[in-house]
Parts: structure tokens; sequence; C-alpha cells
């Protein structure tokens, strides 16, 4: 099963991801993402066999830590990659310390991790044939309390949430 770790947006914060997306898509001539899939992936793990299921759950419950604040106010592309994104202008302590934590348990439970910097944003368009230039937006804000485990079904383009683990309150 192909799996990843990320935060939920919750509905309202969603919704206003899909419209900018929307409007993103029409720019770069590219394809939006649905509201229900849009998400900040915190750590990629690709495919995962049924026996490895418990070390990846174990790992993620290890590293909880505060719940914390994000505004989603800027946008930008990644043009090796054809998308257009929206991401922080200043991404939250907990927010990285979060991510840190839990690569850091992924590893050490023998996860294979991308190497690149963490860039905490949300992929809004997909397929973009012109890239979107770095601007400010106005933010999309919501409180982070949860993150989760969730599998692609890539056959069906699905996301479905395997598990969930609290942030503490700030």
């Amino acid at each position: 099963m192909r799996l990843f770790f990320a935060l939920w947006p919750p509905d309202a914060a969603r919704a206003k991801l899909a419209r900018l997306g929307e409007g993103l898509a029409r720019e770069a001539q590219g394809r939006p993402i649905p509201a229900a899939k849009l998400h900040v992936t915190l750590a990629f793990l690709g495919e995962v066999t049924a026996d490895r299921l418990e070390a990846a759950r174990e790992a993620a419950a290890r590293s909880p830590g505060a719940g914390f604040r994000i505004a989603i106010d800027r946008i930008g592309s990644f043009r090796d990659a054809h998308i257009a994104w929206a991401g922080c202008s200043e991404t939250p302590t907990a927010l990285i310390d979060l991510q840190a934590r839990l690569a850091a348990e992924l590893r050490a439970a023998a996860f294979g991790l991308e190497e690149r910097r963490f860039t905490a944003h949300v992929t809004l368009v997909r397929r973009a044939a012109r890239p979107v230039p770095p601007a400010a937006v106005p933010a999309i804000t919501w409180t982070a309390r949860d993150f989760a485990l969730v599998r692609s079904d890539t056959g069906r383009g699905t996301y479905t949430v395997m598990e969930e683990w609290r942030l503490g309150s700030r």
C-alpha cells in the first residue's frame, strides 16, 4: 500500500484552498486538485508492506507535539514537477518540529524518506503547463490539531485516512 503522513485542513480551509487552486489551474493551464485531497505532506513513505504498517504507526505515536496555527499565504510553483502550490511565508516552528520528529522516528524504524528540506505546502494544481510566479495571497488559516496516516489508492485516485494522532494543546 502507498502511504504518507499529512495534515488535513478542516473543510472550510480546504474549500478556500480548492477555490484558489481553480484560479491557479486556469493561470497555469493545469488540473486542479479536488478539495477532498488537499493536504500538507509531512512524510511520504511510498509503497509499504502490511508487515511494516505497525512500525509506521508506532513512529507516529512517538511524534506528536503541540497543536499550532498555520497560515497559507503564498503561491508559487515547482517547475520541474509541473505543480502549483500554496504555502506559508512563515512556517510555524511547531510544524517544523512535528515534521522533524516524525521523520527522525520513521528513519529510526528504517523507512527511507526523501532527503530534501521540508517545505510546508499544499499542492493545488498538477500538470501545470506554465509556472506560477511567487506571490502573496490572502491568508487561509486553521489550527492543526492532529495529523494522519493516509493510504493513496493510485488506481482509483482516492485517499483514505487510516489513523490520526492528536496534537497537544498550545
